[in-house]
C-alpha cells in the first residue's frame, strides 16, 4: 500500500533519475553513438540502486535487517514504480494517431501496402520462430510454458512499453518472469537494432544497394515515437485562437483528449468483455477479454477521437507536436519504472532461454530484411526497409533513427510510407490487438495449433507481398 505523498517522491525521483541519465549518456561516447534514449539509461541507474542489485549485495555482505535492504528507495516508491508502467502504457497508446492527418484510405494502401506487408511479415515471423523453439527447445528442455514463444514479438516489435504493458497478462497466465524477460528482450533488441541498422546502412552504400548520402543525424527528441506531421497555416492560426478563447493551457487541453481517447478504448474493452461473455466465452468457453490490456483499445480510442475531429472540423483542437510531448513523457515514465522494476534474479534462471530467443529473433529480422525487402517493396527497399527493421527490434524511434541515417532528405518517401504503414500495423501487432491476446490463445489452444495459425497468416502476408510488389512496379511502369 501507498498514499498519495508516495506518489509525489515516487515520480520527482522518476525526473532526477532522467536528468542523471541524460547527464550520464551525453557524458559516455557509447552510449551517445548507440541513440540510447536517456530514459533506458535512467532505468538502468534505478535498477541498479534497487533490491535487485543494491539491495542483494547489501543482504549478502550486512545482513537482511538493514535500512538498504530495497537499495535506496522506500518500499512504498517501489510499489507505484512497479504499477506505473501498466497505467501509463495505456496513453502511450492514445497519443500515436491523436492529431495525425489521416489521407484517404486508397493513398494508405497505395504507399503502405508494401510497408504493411513487409512489416506484418517481421511481426508474425516473430511468432512462428518463438513457437519453434518454443516446441523443441523451450518448453521440452528449459521447462518454461508455451506463452515463453510470444517474447520475441512482445519485446522486439513492442518494445519496452509494451512489455511493461503486458505485465499483468502474462501475471494472470501464470508465467509472471515473461514481464523480465521481456523488458531485458526489449533491450537487446534497441541496442542491437541499432547497431546492426548502422551497419547495414554502411553495408548498403559499399555494396550499392543504398544511394541516399548521408548526413549529420539529429534527432530532436531522441525518445520520441512519432513522426512530426506538417500542418495547414489555417489550422495553426484556429489553434492559437482557440487556446485564446478558452484561456485554457494548451497542454490541458490536448490531455483532455488524451483521456478521452482512453475512456473510448475502456468502453470499448467492456464491450468486448460482455459480447464475450454471452457468445463464446459464456460457460467454459473462451475467456480472451478478461487477458486484453487497455492500451491497444486507447489506440483504437486515439483513431476514433482524431477521426470524428477531423470529421466535425475541429482537427485544429489537437496539437500534434504537443501529443508528441504528452506521449514521449508517458513512455520516458512507462520505461523508467518497467526497467526498474525488472527481477535480475528471474533473467539470471532463465539467462539461455533468453539468449537464444535474442539470437533467434535478431536472425529472422536481419535475414528477412536482406533476402526479402528487395522482394517485397518495390521501390528503393533497402531504403524503406530500414525503418520497419528498426521497429522490429526496438521500437518506432528506432525506425525513424534509421530512416533519419540513411535518407535525411525523404528523397524516397520513406518517412510517409513508413507513417501510414502504422495505421495498418499497430493495431494489430506491435502491441496491437493480437501481440495482446497471444499468450492467452497458446495457453488456451496450444502451441501447435498456434503455429499452424501464424505460419498460415504468415505465408499469407509473403504471397500477398510479392504479388502487390509486381502489380506496382508494372502500374509504375
Amino acid at each position: 500500500m501507498f498514499q498519495l505523498i508516495d506518489v509525489f517522491w515516487a515520480y520527482t525521483f522518476i525526473a532526477i533519475l532522467i536528468l542523471v541519465g541524460r547527464f550520464i549518456r551525453q557524458r559516455i561516447g557509447l552510449l551517445k553513438s548507440l541513440f540510447i534514449p536517456s530514459s533506458v539509461v535512467a532505468g538502468v541507474i534505478a535498477l541498479l540502486l534497487g533490491p535487485s542489485a543494491l539491495g542483494t549485495i547489501i543482504k549478502s555482505t550486512i545482513g537482511a535487517d538493514s535500512a538498504l535492504i530495497n537499495g535506496i528507495f522506500p518500499e512504498a516508491i517501489l510499489t507505484v514504480w512497479s504499477k506505473s508502467p501498466g497505467v501509463f502504457i495505456n496513453i502511450v497508446f492514445a497519443t500515436l494517431f491523436l492529431g495525425q492527418i489521416i489521407p484517404g484510405w486508397g493513398r494508405i494502401w497505395q504507399q503502405a501496402s508494401p510497408q504493411a506487408a513487409f512489416g506484418q511479415i517481421l511481426g508474425w515471423g516473430q511468432y512462428v520462430i518463438g513457437l519453434i523453439l518454443g516446441i523443441t527447445v523451450l518448453t521440452p528442455i528449459f521447462k518454461l510454458p508455451p506463452i515463453a514463444a510470444s517474447l520475441i514479438e512482445v519485446a522486439f516489435e513492442g518494445g519496452h512499453g509494451t512489455s511493461a504493458g503486458m505485465a499483468d497478462t502474462f501475471q494472470e497466465l501464470g508465467f509472471a518472469e515473461a514481464a523480465d524477460l521481456s523488458l531485458t528482450l526489449a533491450t537487446i533488441g534497441l541496442v542491437s537494432g541499432i547497431i546492426i541498422g548502422t551497419w547495414l546502412i554502411d553495408w548498403g552504400r559499399r555494396t550499392g544497394r543504398i544511394q541516399q548520402l548521408q548526413e549529420e543525424v539529429s534527432l530532436g527528441n531522441e525518445d520520441s515515437i512519432h513522426i512530426h506531421t506538417e500542418e495547414e497555416t489555417s489550422i495553426t492560426v484556429a489553434r492559437e485562437r482557440l487556446f485564446k478563447d478558452l484561456l485554457i493551457d494548451p497542454i490541458s487541453l490536448n490531455f483532455g483528449f488524451v483521456g478521452l481517447a482512453v475512456a473510448i478504448g475502456w468502453l470499448i474493452l467492456q464491450a468486448l468483455g460482455f459480447i464475450e461473455s454471452i457468445t463464446w466465452g459464456s460457460g467454459d468457453g473462451l475467456k480472451l477479454v478478461a487477458f486484453v490490456p487497455l492500451f491497444p483499445m486507447a489506440l483504437i480510442g486515439g483513431i476514433l477521437v482524431q477521426l470524428l475531429l477531423v470529421r466535425t472540423n475541429r482537427s485544429y483542437m489537437v496539437s500534434r507536436p504537443l501529443m508528441e510531448r504528452i506521449g514521449g513523457l508517458a513512455l520516458d515514465v512507462t520505461i523508467v519504472t518497467a526497467l526498474a522494476s525488472i527481477s535480475l534474479t528471474a533473467l539470471g534462471s532463465n539467462l539461455v532461454p533468453l539468449l537464444i530467443l535474442a539470437v533467434a529473433g535478431i536472425t529472422w529480422n536481419v535475414c528477412v530484411y536482406v533476402f526479402l525487402a528487395p522482394k517485397l517493396i518495390p521501390f528503393y527497399p533497402n531504403e524503406r526497409g530500414l525503418g520497419d527493421l528498426g521497429q522490429s527490434m526496438g521500437v518506432t524511434a528506432t525506425g525513424i533513427l534509421l530512416l533519419r541515417m540513411v535518407d535525411p532528405d525523404n528523397r524516397t518517401g520513406a518517412f510517409e510510407c513508413f507513417a501510414y504503414k502504422q495505421l495498418l500495423f499497430e493495431p494489430i501487432l506491435g502491441g496491437g490487438l493480437f501481440t495482446a491476446a497471444a499468450p492467452a490463445l497458446i495457453v488456451r489452444y496450444g502451441s501447435i495449433p498456434m503455429l499452424l495459425f501464424t505460419s498460415v497468416i504468415l505465408a499469407f502476408w509473403l504471397i500477398f507481398g510479392f504479388w502487390n510488389c509486381n502489380q506496382l512496379r508494372k502500374k509504375q511502369g
